[in-house]
Parts: C-alpha cells; sequence; structure tokens
C-alpha cells in the first residue's frame, strides 16, 4: 500500500492573522428570520388544516347543520301531516326517504329529527362549559378546604347514576326539550370542572401569575383574564367531545320514549316506532341511524384533530 506522507502542520510562529476567518456562515444571513412568527392559534389552525380526516368531519358537520336548517324547508312537506293513503312507501322521487307507518315524510322527519339532536348537543355543551368552567376554575384557584369541600360535592353528584337521575327527572317533569336539556346537565358538568380544576391547579403558580399578583389583580382578574384564558384549549377540547354524548342520550332517552313527545321528530324515537317494522320497511330505520352515527363519528373524530392541534407538546 502506496502511504503519502502527511503535509506537515505550520508552526505557530508561521500563523497569520488571515488564516483565522469564519467560514461556513455569512452574518448577515443567519440574522434572516427563517420562518414567519405566528400565534399559538394560528399555528393551532394550520396544524388541524394539515389534519385531513379531521377537516373531512367539520365540513360533515357543517354540511348535516345545514341539512337540518334548511332540509325541511325544500320540501313541500312537514313532519306532522298524515298521509293514510301512503303510508309505509320506500323511498321515491316524491317521498325521498319513504313514509313512515302515518304517512309522514321520513326526508323531512329525519331533518328535524337532526335539528332536535343538535339543539341538544349544542345547548347541554354550553351549559355544561358555564357551569364547569365557573365551578372547576373556583375549585383550583382557592385550593384548600374551598377546594376539598367543592370536590367532594362533585363527587357525590357524580356517584349517582347518570341515567337514574335523567329517568327520574323527565317522569317527575314533562317531557319536553327544555327538560331533556335540563336532565342532560345536572351532572353533565362535573366532567369539565374536574379539567378545569387540574389546568388551572397546574397554571397558578406560573411566572406570569406571580407578577400579575405582585402588581395588585384581584382573585377575579387573575382567574377570568389570566389562568382560564391559558386554559383554553383543553376547554375547547371537552366541549367538542361532549356534544356526542348529549346527542347519543337523547337519542336513547327518546327511543326509551322519554324524550320530545309526538308529533315533534327526534332521531331516537323515529328508530323506536321504527323497530317493529324493520324487516319489512328498512328504510324507516336506516336513514335516521345512519345519520345519527354519522353526526356522532364526526363530532369525535373533528375533536380528536383539535386536541392534537392544541397540544403543545406535538408542535414540530
Amino acid at each position: 500500500m502506496d502511504l503519502k506522507p502527511m503535509k506537515a502542520m505550520p508552526a505557530p510562529a508561521d500563523l497569520k492573522p488571515e488564516d483565522f476567518r469564519k467560514i461556513g456562515t455569512d452574518e448577515k444571513e443567519a440574522e434572516v428570520i427563517q420562518r414567519e412568527s405566528i400565534s399559538a392559534w394560528k399555528d393551532a389552525w394550520y396544524r388541524l388544516r394539515s389534519n385531513k380526516l379531521a377537516m373531512g368531519a367539520l365540513i360533515v358537520l357543517a354540511l348535516i347543520t345545514l341539512a337540518a336548517i334548511f332540509g325541511p324547508m325544500i320540501s313541500e312537506y312537514n313532519y306532522y301531516s298524515n298521509d293514510y293513503a301512503n303510508t309505509n312507501s320506500p323511498p321515491s322521487a316524491v317521498h325521498w326517504f319513504g313514509t313512515d307507518d302515518l304517512g309522514r315524510d321520513m326526508f323531512v322527519r329525519t331533518w328535524m329529527g337532526a335539528r332536535i339532536s343538535l339543539i341538544v348537543g349544542l345547548a347541554a355543551a354550553c351549559i355544561d362549559l358555564l357551569i364547569g368552567v365557573i365551578y372547576g376554575g373556583i375549585m383550583g384557584y382557592f385550593g384548600g378546604r374551598v377546594d376539598e369541600i367543592m370536590n367532594k360535592f362533585s363527587e357525590i353528584l357524580y356517584s349517582i347514576p347518570y341515567l337514574l337521575v335523567t329517568i327520574l327527572l323527565l317522569v317527575v317533569m314533562e317531557p319536553s326539550l327544555g327538560t331533556i336539556i335540563l336532565a342532560l346537565t345536572i351532572t353533565g358538568w362535573i366532567n369539565m370542572s374536574w379539567i378545569v380544576r387540574g389546568e388551572i391547579m397546574q397554571l397558578k403558580n406560573r411566572e406570569f401569575v406571580l407578577a400579575s399578583r405582585s402588581m395588585g389583580a384581584g382573585s377575579g382578574r387573575l382567574l377570568f383574564r389570566h389562568l382560564l384564558p391559558n386554559a383554553v384549549g383543553p376547554i375547547i377540547v371537552t366541549v367538542t367531545l361532549s356534544v356526542p354524548n348529549a346527542i347519543f342520550a337523547e337519542a336513547f332517552l327518546s327511543f326509551l320514549g322519554l324524550g320530545v313527545q309526538a308529533p315533534i321528530a327526534s332521531l331516537g324515537s323515529m328508530i323506536s316506532d321504527a323497530l317493529t317494522g324493520w324487516l319489512y320497511y328498512p328504510w324507516r330505520m336506516m336513514f335516521p341511524a345512519i345519520l345519527i352515527s354519522l353526526t356522532m363519528l364526526s363530532f369525535n373524530i373533528f375533536g380528536d384533530g383539535l386536541r392534537d392541534a392544541l397540544d403543545p407538546k406535538l408542535k414540530k
């Protein structure tokens, strides 16, 4: 093997000032901002937008909402008129989703049921948000004795079977849309309050809170201007995932006959009415079942995508 002699290193006396220079990076180029500075909400929106599955679920939810609002308006039929000469008709150009055992148009009744489900789900989620945020924020901020008493109360309330409380309330009170929303929110806010409590307990000893307190900020300002806005990510995700739970609970109660009363349509009551003849008239069950399944699946997928987008640990 031919070994070439290595070049001799220069002696220290042979080194000159021009031998010492920076190579590889220009100082002016190093100071150039390579990426535009964006806010946390914009960054979360970019990551949510890149999640194709979550954006697809959001589009489906938007279409279902628009159809629930405007669907009954584009049909010449209504949800309560009976046509005994045209009962249990299959889907056709006249009745797009067919008719039920009383001759009522299934297209209009299905979208009316979707409207009821969305109203119940969104209203219950908003009430849970309001009660849970205030209750959990007070628990987490004050801590100590206040937190212990309030937390024990919520644990006792949570230990009571949820469906038992809801069914008893609906039996005592007259079944209506307002009664269903009230029944769903009696214990529905507890999970929200616990999530808010945990977030506040983590944030209340941070430097920005201590700085605001040292400048004379009161408890109300600290809680509603500094702590809760920094916990808004988990709060939004919890609200998004609580909507399908409320929709399913309403459908289940309507299936048992404890929901909205006839002639008002509900997806759960429509499935219950179609149960006896589903072998002979499958379209009466198929359309409401597909719609409620698609709505709940879309809410869950979008909630998962929103959770990933708002999670700072997943930032690249």
